[in-house]
């Protein structure tokens, strides 16, 4: 069946919406809002239609000719027929969308409440990874490349567009190097990433494939020369399906990892961890969360599916201390890496599960959560109420999950202060967004102490030295950052402050031993003990 309909707007995905004369809602791929078209219906959901334009009749304004070859039958991005202004308007229009259907949020205050979109510089040209399936071909071939507009089949495309100019044609120079060398044989290879930066010129090939025996220093030789790569790695994986278990990874030649400059710091990055595809617009979400969480120097926080700490090591230059949270095993590898190499001594790399070790961190001054596309688990909701941060910053990847998540949020007492969308990925549906919250009657955690110095046996005229004068201290002396938690926890040992119990009786990060000295050392320094208290 066909039909001309009128394309409205864009959905969440690559289809555009219309309506057919009947009043269902047609899901129709390959329109445009504003486009007058024909088309063929391929699905009765029922309440709802699925099609494919088959003729343009009248053409949207905002309708414009694909830069890529391939637009037309490769999955990676739908939207490149529609212009750029036109696909920032739709991206944030799915936003508020979401707000009012998911959160339940008036439609006048959704929009009230959602910025414009971010957009990105670079609209082609912007990935710094692109990552593909392989195959054989019907002549035994070795095949690399995205999969075709829905379905599992593989397309051997020879350059993409969307990558950066370094990378653009790498598709190619890696499916004649493998095809070289596997002949008829299969080298066991099913996905292949290759990373480069525009910043700092490295290139990286990781192959992925079972365990077993490998050519490793043939493919190394011949890939190194085909795209010149600084690192070549394969990524060791067992069973078959969406449930592989991660075995290891092998250098094949090069530095075995990549790095990247993200806010003046550099980034090593191991082959199976995640990294944003766009780096410039990676700064832009840590610029908007960290300038909505509106950071003292002394605050404590925590950073939850934390990564490789795109965002903690920016934190933890602003604030005090940064819980930082991971489960993923060389996420948190690599950070703890990055954070020892920076100086980051004000870090705390936790490795686990986040809903289960918030609970573990005590009270917060603010609260950072990049969650998966699945969102925040229904657990965690309680703990973030609990720990009690003053603004909440939610990066998210999913606006229907983070909706959903935003009123679990709202139900606990944390106010949706505003929503920027993040155009991450141009010629795409998908965008980031930076969602930030704020907690009603916000309060201090410490419970103020009046200590005089004549209570302490000083002459009431010599001044107190601040937390900011302790720590300072500490680091010229000693060559160590302590955090003001790890102040007040020594404090509150020696006797000179109460402090607020901030977890109940749930566990709360101890001062280890090295910075306990140092800050003890201190506190005789401005003369807050004696020589000989606390020295066994």
């Amino acid at each position: 069946m066909r039909e001309e309909i009128t394309i409205e707007r864009l959905s969440y995905g690559d289809a555009a919406i219309g309506k057919a004369a009947d009043g269902k809602t047609v899901f129709a791929f390959g329109g445009c809002p504003g486009d007058k078209a024909i088309v063929e219906i391929t699905a009765d959901k029922g309440t709802y239609y699925e099609g494919t334009v088959v003729d343009v009749t009248e053409a949207s304004p905002h309708r414009v000719t694909p830069p890529c070859s391939y637009a037309d039958i490769c999955g990676g991005c739908g939207w490149q027929h529609i212009s750029y202004d036109c696909q920032l308007i739709e991206k944030r229009e799915n936003v508020i969308s979401q707000l009012v259907r998911t959160a339940g949020i008036d439609e006048e205050k959704a929009r009230s409440l959602v910025r414009d979109t971010v957009p990105s510089k670079r609209t082609m040209g912007y990935r710094n990874k692109l990552e593909f399936g392989c195959d054989r071909d019907a002549r035994g071939g070795f095949v690399v490349g995205p999969y075709k507009k829905h379905t599992n089949e593989i397309l051997p495309i020879d350059s993409c567009p969307l990558a950066h100019k370094g990378i653009e044609k790498a598709p190619k120079a890696i499916r004649g190097a493998l095809r070289f060398l596997s002949g008829s044989n299969d080298l066991g290879i099913y996905r292949i990433g290759i990373r480069r930066s525009i910043r700092t010129n490295d290139l990286e090939v990781a192959l992925w494939t079972n365990t077993g025996s490998f050519p490793r220093t043939a493919v190394a030789k011949t890939l190194s020369q085909a795209v010149k790569a600084t690192s070549i790695v394969r990524v060791m994986t067992s069973d078959k399906g969406k449930a592989r278990k991660l075995k290891g990874v092998e250098v094949l030649g090069g530095k075995g990892y990549w790095t990247e400059r993200v806010c003046d710091t550099e980034f090593k990055v191991s082959a199976p961890s995640f990294f944003q595809v766009n780096t410039a617009q990676a700064e832009k979400l840590v610029a908007l969360a960290l300038e909505g969480l509106e950071l003292e120097d002394d605050a404590v926080v925590a950073d939850l599916y934390c990564g490789i700490g795109t965002f903690t090591l920016p934190l933890a230059a602003a604030c005090d201390t940064v819980f930082a949270v991971e489960s993923y095993g060389s996420s948190v590898r690599d950070l703890r890496r990055i954070a020892e190499e920076q100086g980051f001594d004000n870090i705390e790399v936790i490795g686990g599960d986040a809903a289960r070790e918030l609970p573990e961190l005590g009270e917060l001054d603010a609260l950072l959560v990049d969650p998966p596309r699945a969102g925040l688990a229904a657990e965690i909701i309680g703990s973030i109420a609990d720990a009690g941060p003053r603004r909440l910053a939610y990066v998210s990847c999913n606006p229907a999950t983070w909706a959903r998540d935003v009123a679990r949020l709202a139900g606990v007492g944390y106010e949706l202060a505003c929503v920027t969308p993040v155009d991450m990925f141009p010629q795409t549906y998908h965008a980031e967004t930076v969602v930030l919250l704020s907690r009603k009657s916000a309060s201090k955690s410490f419970i103020p102490v009046s200590i005089s110095p004549k209570d302490m046996g000083l002459s009431e005229e010599k001044d107190q030295p601040t937390y900011a004068n302790i720590r300072d201290y500490v680091q010229k002396t000693h060559g160590i950052k302590v955090s003001s938690l790890y102040v007040a926890q020594m404090k509150a040992e020696c006797g000179l402050e109460t402090q607020a119990d901030r977890s109940g009786d749930k566990k709360q990060p101890k001062c280890p031993p090295e910075k306990r000295e140092a800050i003890l050392d201190a506190f005789r320094h401005f003369g807050l003990i004696g020589k000989d208290e606390t020295e066994k």
